[in-house]
């Protein structure tokens, strides 16, 4: 049974005649009726008493309401992948990291939705790490992350590079450049707790200091940074932090360069191979765009990538 033989069999049941249906469906009418003769084989009985006038059989009249309900539902399915493609209907599906409300979140999300008012919008995310894990599994079409990450399976494109910066309430602890060895002696505050493993900057991190001799240790480890932010402020410690959410979170803060500067390199990922839904493609071209006008006003950052 196919939707061909479906919609003959009910425009031959609308129209009153095989013949008629043909001229409805610009057809010749032997067309309509061996589609229709083929429906009955399959179904194993005739649906039409053939006559002066074409009337329905008892498993005619069962099949009707069926056929509508079927050819409505295929016209609600093209429908509906016609408004995905539009961008008119659909779904964006893309994870970000923990951070990103102070790259793009607020902005991005309202030029979205005010170009594509009918796409909803799912954007979960803790760390990068969990968003490459929930890309690569295919819980997520994409991802906004920070670098590294595993990228075992996807593909990764970079879009701007943000200085870490290490923050102190004492501008006298930040005068110049600072050493590794500081940052290893000292009372050092550090955020993302619960993914210190894998935290893409607490990695780069952990491996400039392996490499010096050194470790990471921190004094306190709190989930935001926010949280961290807030315990230097009050004395208790130093961070390290990305000069972007510093434009919005360093008030009374104070920071400088590392000696051995340490960036963070925000990148899209998706599965390799992969085709992106028409939504999350427009979405990630919108991000792009808006850290590429973050990037050219923070002389802390630096564009990656063609620009849009």
């Amino acid at each position: 049974m196919t939707l061909i033989q479906l919609l003959y069999f009910v425009s031959a049941v609308e129209a009153g005649s095989f013949s008629a249906a043909a001229e409805r469906l610009r057809l010749a009418t032997p067309s309509v009726s061996e589609q229709i003769r083929r429906l009955e084989r399959h179904v194993g009985t005739a649906l039409f008493e053939r006559g002066r006038v074409l009337q329905l059989t008892d498993a005619g009249q069962a099949l009707l309401p069926q056929a509508r309900a079927t050819l409505r539902a295929a016209e609600e399915a093209e429908r509906a992948v016609a408004d995905v493609r539009g961008l008119t209907g659909g779904l964006a599906n893309f994870g970000l990291f923990r951070n990103a409300d102070y790259y793009l979140v607020g902005p991005l999300v309202e030029t979205f939705l005010r170009e594509h008012p009918r796409v909803r919008l799912r954007l979960p995310g803790q760390n990068s790490a969990e968003v490459a894990d929930a890309v690569r599994a295919g819980r997520l079409e994409a991802g906004l992350v920070v670098l590294p990450v595993d990228d075992e399976s996807l593909a990764v494109t970079s879009i701007m590079r943000d200085e870490v910066r290490y923050v102190s309430a004492d501008p006298r602890r930040t005068r110049g450049p600072v050493p590794l060895e500081r940052l290893a002696r000292g009372r050092l505050i550090l955020y993302d707790a619960a993914w210190a493993g894998v935290d893409p900057t607490r990695r780069q991190l952990a491996t400039r200091m392996q490499a010096r001799g050194l470790t990471v240790a921190p004094y306190v480890e709190v989930e935001r940074v926010e949280g961290a932010l807030e315990l230097v402020r009050r004395g208790l410690g130093d961070t390290i932090v990305a000069s972007t959410v510093l434009r919005t979170r360093g008030a009374g803060l104070h920071s400088a360069s590392l000696e051995e500067p340490l960036h963070d390199e925000i990148a899209v990922i998706q599965r390799r191979g992969a085709r992106l839904s028409a939504a999350t493609d427009e979405f990630i071209r919108l991000a792009r765009a808006h850290l590429h006008r973050l990037a050219q006003d923070d002389p802390h950052a630096r564009i990656l990538g063609p620009r849009n």
